[in-house]
């Protein structure tokens, strides 16, 4: 009986098999089936290929519901599995072996190799030589597979939406297996039924599986089901050209995340590799929605940049709240072992947040703040805490001692007085102050980290410095 769609709505699917994390290039794929689908008002559907028993874990599945959360590509059905659909498949093989579609093949692993080794040698393509094609006897003891019936002439048109017109001989396809010895169907026959019981309309993958569509398409046809529309996107590549791997950079999604990027910026940088709306470069999620076609997909292969995609997260880091900021930096701080009170936490946001290109970069940047004793960096403690700078910091603790009000202001008007009656710069106090409360040489500024650390903090730091300058000093005399 053949499938018919009910409707003309919409319905794309990602369908990860969960043999790993979920890495930069299906995370794409998931976002453009996704933004298509919110787009049309159509449906998403979430599928798990998981009949590679070997090689599928749990901890796989879990990893890449996880990090389809985080991006925020919420799914309409599923997630479905096709280890719990068997049965679905038996039913389709079994018709194509009923309508002479598919047969059972009996030649072991070792006769196919030695065909294939023979072909190579022949200087013919390496496929099945259709041994069994037309057998008629049916060996109950020995162990078989069941192959599709490939076409022996004839053309297989592929009209892709992004690629335009893709004809294939049917000459260079093969009597692909599609049920196993073991009764477990093989990718593109499972693929082929799931995709037509779940009434998919837009099958849109990467465009590596360009040479499965010919195979599927004539599966499709032979148990009568009515093909979907396929937009095979162009690949992502690394900056030398080559297929994506982590020597570019590249890593899981949920290495993204516990590196301390935001979702929106994965997903913004993501959608941009291959597709494009003029020259915009910052699209939030719903600006996304709104926007996406698959014309706008354009024909060549992404270059994978992470200095962009680490530049597009400093902008999302900057364009974010203190209160979402803080939210997002909680898993980060707790692994700095830190645990401050909000207030302050909100305070140190709003001096790192313009400095930060990740999260995790902002926890650790802002240790320095609630941390009970600070280290000096020997380098910097050498050059700018020299005994030298005791008066000036006596009379700043004096000055600061007495403050009612403490911040910027009323700190920045201690310094003046010190530098005025000094006759001396900024630079020549305010470095070794930095140094003194954060131990480096490098902070926000000394007027706002003091507002942060606050009266009795700043203060203790600075009676700490005073003691280590008098203790060099007395080193340097004896």
């Amino acid at each position: 009986m053949e499938k018919k769609q009910k409707t003309e709505k919409v319905v794309t699917r990602f369908a990860p098999s969960p043999t790993g994390y979920l890495h930069i290039g299906g995370a794409r794929t998931a976002l453009f089936n996704w933004l298509y689908a919110r787009h049309t008002g159509g449906t998403f559907i979430l599928r798990i290929e998981d009949t590679d028993r070997a090689r599928s874990t749990e901890a796989s599945i879990q990893a890449i519901l996880n990090a389809m959360t985080w991006l925020g590509l919420d799914w309409d059905k599923g997630p479905y599995y096709q280890t719990e659909r068997m049965d679905l498949y038996r039913d389709a093989a079994r018709k194509l072996v009923d309508t002479g579609w598919a047969y059972r093949c009996y030649c072991s692993p070792e006769e196919l190799e030695e065909k294939r080794k023979q072909a190579l040698k022949e200087g013919r393509k390496p496929k099945y030589d259709g041994t069994c094609r037309n057998r008629t006897d049916f060996p109950e003891d020995k162990p078989y597979v069941l192959r599709f019936k490939c076409p022996e002439e004839g053309t297989v048109v592929v009209d892709d939406l992004v690629k335009g017109t893709v004809r294939f001989d049917v000459k260079e396809l093969d009597d692909l297996i599609i049920m196993r010895s073991d009764g477990v169907p093989t990718y593109n026959f499972a693929v082929v039924v799931d995709d037509a019981d779940m009434e998919i309309t837009h099958i849109i993958r990467g465009d590596d599986h360009l040479n499965n569509t010919p195979r599927q398409i004539l599966i499709y046809k032979a148990l009568g089901y009515p093909l979907p529309k396929f937009a095979h996107v162009p690949m992502i590549l690394g900056q030398d050209h080559k297929r994506l791997s982590k020597r570019h950079g590249a890593v899981s999604v949920l290495a993204y995340r516990d590196e301390g990027y935001l979702p929106q910026a994965l997903t913004n940088y993501l959608v941009r590799l291959g597709w494009s709306h003029g020259d915009q470069e910052i699209f939030s999620l719903e600006e996304l929605v709104k926007l996406f076609t698959l014309e706008g997909i354009g024909k060549s292969a992404g270059i994978f940049n992470p200095e962009k995609l680490l530049w597009l997260n400093g902008h999302y880091i900057r364009a974010a709240s203190e209160e979402d900021l803080a939210v997002a930096l909680e898993p980060f701080l707790s692994a700095e072992g830190l645990a401050p009170p909000k207030d302050r936490l909100l305070m140190a946001i709003g001096t790192l947040k313009e400095r930060s290109r990740t999260l995790k970069e902002m926890a650790a940047g802002m240790r320095f703040y609630f941390i009970d004793r600070i280290e000096y960096d020997p380098k910097a403690a050498k050059k700018f805490l020299k005994p030298a700078m005791i008066p000036y910091f006596s009379k700043l603790v004096e000055c600061l001692e007495g403050l009612g009000t403490f911040n910027e202001a009323a700190v920045e008007l201690c310094f003046k007085k010190i530098m005025e009656a000094n006759q001396i710069k900024l630079g020549k106090i305010a470095q070794p102050v930095r140094v003194a409360l954060t131990g480096k040489t490098v902070s926000p500024g000394i007027f706002e980290v003091m507002e942060v650390l606050g009266k009795e903090k700043t203060l203790s730091r600075l009676r700490d410095a005073l003691r280590f300058l008098s203790e060099k000093k007395e080193a340097q005399s004896s």
